[in-house]
């Protein structure tokens, strides 16, 4: 076979454009460590999946959309298969990566080159046959001629079509590509019709962020055990609703691994996990921000919704567990005063008790999401920002650090996501936190930035000699 070197997919593109019809999908299959979430990456053209030598980093199903030729397709990355081990998580791995299987039109079957054919190759290979599902045996890491021609002895399994790649280096990738393409129906990649909201779901390991994905989908999307730390890699999920007045919510959920202090994050995969959940939380519109009701808020949490709040995003405050606490009259007022006391800077996020578990107010959390990034995204009319200076800013009601009278001589709205305003005025030094404050406070409430931070920025005056 010829080997064809190919550009990295246009995946973020693939990602920001989906398509409007159902795309078949391609399932990347295989034992641990024989490269599937570099392939993945390779097709979706970003780095999605974790990557690295430990075996069965990649443990729940992790779908993105990739083109080819103009055509679309979706894959998605399974957790290396171990059929015969019964602890907890590989038993998980192999019942995700058999729902993957069963949503599938065409399965590459992903073998080590360079390690040849295996014992546990050969008894994937057989169960594989008994599905009635067109199969490619994939060889990947054929980095060279030698270990290309090395592929052919997978031709064991009784598969026709054997194809030596390189995921990481793009070898042989083009010829793959147009043979899946021959076993897919055609759908051709368009722009998608309506934009989705990007949520992250961020928190400590263990405290339900599976569980609530899980919850809000209505299957057992996300893995979920009580071992801390289950998730490594960030799961994206469509879930469709609509609001009271019926317009339709459409979320794209990530589910971001457990985030841990780096100095405290031994393994290379939790290193790496801590990596990738500040990546997505960048991905994000609005974030989640998921706290252990029976725990209670650790410093820790609030390291982690800072992350959030850095960023701009929107964030919500989901106090998990609710329903495993006993609780009085003031019990709801005191968890959320500790947690006030221990994220000051997120006086803008509502709080919400839930219950991943039997789901109350989970079913709250769409419109909450969608009311959030609308807030996001709101730019307020130049005529109700005059309104608003005349309201609250023509009279000044502050002081500049330099103790003088600062008076604002207009206010203008300078950019969305987050909303950002920007203050002239008379003083040459920095607005006091106290006016920034208050003119942030008087903006939420007249314009209704709901769980949404504000920036405000000031241009002032060069003082006079």
């Amino acid at each position: 076979m010829t080997q064809v070197e190919v550009p990295e997919l246009a995946g973020e593109q693939a990602a920001e454009s989906s398509v409007a019809v159902a795309l078949p999908l391609v399932a990347i299959i295989g034992r641990p460590n024989v490269g599937k979430s570099t392939l993945f990456n390779r097709l979706i053209g970003t780095r999605r999946s974790l990557v690295g030598d430990l075996p069965g980093m990649t443990r729940d199903r992790i779908y993105g959309d990739a083109e080819w030729q103009n055509r679309a397709f979706r894959v998605v990355d399974t957790g290396g298969i171990v059929p015969d081990d019964e602890a907890i998580i590989p038993a998980n791995i192999f019942k995700q990566a058999q729902a993957a299987i069963d949503e599938a039109s065409l399965l590459l079957f992903i073998v080590d080159a360079k390690e040849g054919l295996t014992p546990l190759d050969e008894e994937l290979a057989r169960r594989l046959r008994t599905l009635g599902k067109p199969v490619y045996v994939v060889a990947n890491k054929a980095d060279s001629t030698r270990w290309d021609s090395h592929a052919g002895e997978f031709h064991r399994f009784g598969y026709e079509d054997v194809f030596p790649i390189s995921a990481e280096h793009g070898s042989g990738i083009g010829d793959l590509l147009d043979a899946v393409l021959e076993k897919l129906p055609v759908v051709e990649a368009v722009e998608r019709k309506q934009r989705e909201i990007n949520v992250a779901i961020i928190g400590r390991p263990n405290v339900g962020k599976s569980s609530l994905i899980n919850k809000l989908l209505g299957k057992e999307r996300a893995i979920v055990s009580p071992i801390p730390g289950t998730t490594r890699d960030a799961v994206d999920s469509v879930f469709e609703s609509q609001d009271e007045a019926g317009n339709p919510i459409r979320l794209r959920l990530i589910d971001t691994a457990g985030i841990r202090r780096k100095g405290k994050t031994n393994e290379m995969a939790e290193k790496l996990s801590v990596v990738m959940a500040r990546k997505h939380i960048e991905r994000a519109d609005v974030v989640l921000m998921v706290i252990d009701a029976v725990e209670g808020v650790t410093a820790l949490d609030a390291n982690i919704a800072g992350y959030a709040h850095e960023a701009g995003r929107s964030l919500i405050v989901l106090v998990n567990k609710w329903d495993a606490i006993e609780k009085d009259t003031y019990t709801v007022y005191q968890h959320e005063e500790r947690i006030r006391d221990a994220m000051k800077f997120l006086d803008y996020a509502p709080i919400i008790t839930i219950s991943a578990l039997t789901g109350q107010r989970v079913i709250k959390l769409p419109e909450l999401i969608a009311k959030a990034n609308a807030a996001r995204n709101l730019r307020i009319p130049t005529g109700q920002l005059n309104q608003f200076y005349a309201d609250y800013l023509e009279q000044p009601k502050g002081l500049s650090s330099a103790k003088r009278p600062l008076k604002v001589k207009y206010i203008t709205q300078a950019g969305i996501r987050p909303p950002t305003f920007v203050l002239f005025t008379n003083s040459p030094k920095g607005l006091h936190f106290s006016y920034e404050r208050y003119l942030i406070n008087r903006l939420r409430e007249t314009f209704d930035f709901f769980a949404t931070p504000i920036r405000v920025k000031q241009k002032g005056g060069q003082r006079k000699n």
